[in-house]
């Protein structure tokens, strides 16, 4: 008997095997994806816009209309409870819009957004919320942290360096922690919202009734929020992506529709409130640099400072 001849399978060649078939598997599961007629997620947009309007928008609403005296200023408000509930419900729809999108992200990536999204809110509610009591004994929003009147008052000068600190931890360091995941992942529930020709172009008309309230949240995310350079970059994203699944024969569905057609809306609320503004002095010298988006609430405190002056001098 000739004794049995054990044959070495060559690693390389196993390993092209394996990467072959996983690719492949990889490729079925694409086309099994695409091939499903796409469904338009009225539920997560519907908590998204919710959720927005509710804890975003109506923090300074509930400031502006709600008294003053309902509540200490030693204690927290109806903004602050609305923007604790915002921390803990923001980040759980975009993991809900991760869920539901067919490239889901590596796991450690949504981890790493969701907790800078959790460290920049709480960042912001904290600054936000000493602002809003500075703002209700007197400060100014259009103007910097050294031109406002009540800083100019305060006898140790070196606490102004404290309030711009305050300031830069509100309006830059918690904005970049907040909104870059934020677009990040808006940006990639998009990458997967298309599906091939045979499903056709089109919203339906659930979509086109939460668009006018999503748009207007857009022009309050831009112009408040100060991040119409994330949106626009977000949109060339978007814009770059479509051309480029277009060659491969794909279109945006209903979900990728809805999302392109919001931000692009929303950059014509946004161009009219410029130009509305572009010739104020005083909001020019609050926002300097080639880009100029007034934030609302300069524009509030600016135009109730000037009432102010109007009624004592009448």
């Amino acid at each position: 008997m000739q004794p049995s001849i054990r044959r070495r399978q060559n690693p390389a060649l196993h390993a092209a095997k394996f990467i072959c078939s996983r690719s492949v598997g990889s490729e079925e599961i694409e086309v099994e994806v695409l091939s499903l007629k796409p469904r338009f997620h009225f539920d997560l947009w519907l908590c998204f816009t919710a959720q927005n309007w509710i804890l975003d928008v109506g923090r300074p609403v509930a400031t502006l209309i709600l008294p003053a005296d309902w509540f200490p200023l030693s204690r927290p408000g109806v903004a602050e409870y609305l923007h604790i509930l915002y921390n803990i419900s923001a980040p759980l729809v975009l993991l809900k819009m991760l869920e539901h999108s067919p490239r889901k992200p590596p796991r450690f990536a949504t981890h790493l957004g969701i907790i800078s999204i959790v460290m920049g809110t709480s960042l912001h509610l904290v600054a936000d919320s000493i602002t809003r009591r500075l703002f209700l004994i007197g400060y100014q929003l259009h103007l910097s942290v050294r031109e406002n009147p009540l800083m100019q008052d305060l006898k140790l000068s070196s606490l102004i360096d404290a309030f711009e600190l305050l300031f830069h931890f509100d309006d830059t360091l918690g904005h970049l922690m907040w909104y870059v995941p934020l677009f990040l992942a808006l940006f990639l529930f998009f990458s997967g919202c298309f599906s091939r020709r045979k499903h056709g172009e089109k919203m339906p008309a659930a979509g086109w009734m939460l668009l006018a309230p999503n748009v207007a949240y857009y022009w309050f995310l831009i112009t408040e929020g100060q991040t119409f350079i994330l949106f626009i970059f977000t949109l060339f994203a978007m814009t770059a992506t479509v051309m480029h699944q277009r060659r491969r024969g794909l279109v945006p569905d209903s979900n990728g529709l809805f999302m392109i057609y919001s931000f692009c809306a929303a950059l014509i609320p946004v161009a009219v409130w410029v130009v509305c503004l572009w010739n104020d002095g005083v909001l020019r010298k609050k926002h300097p640099g080639l880009i100029y988006i007034p934030q609302p609430r300069a524009v509030y405190t600016l135009h109730q400072t000037t009432c102010l002056h109007l009624t004592t001098e009448g």
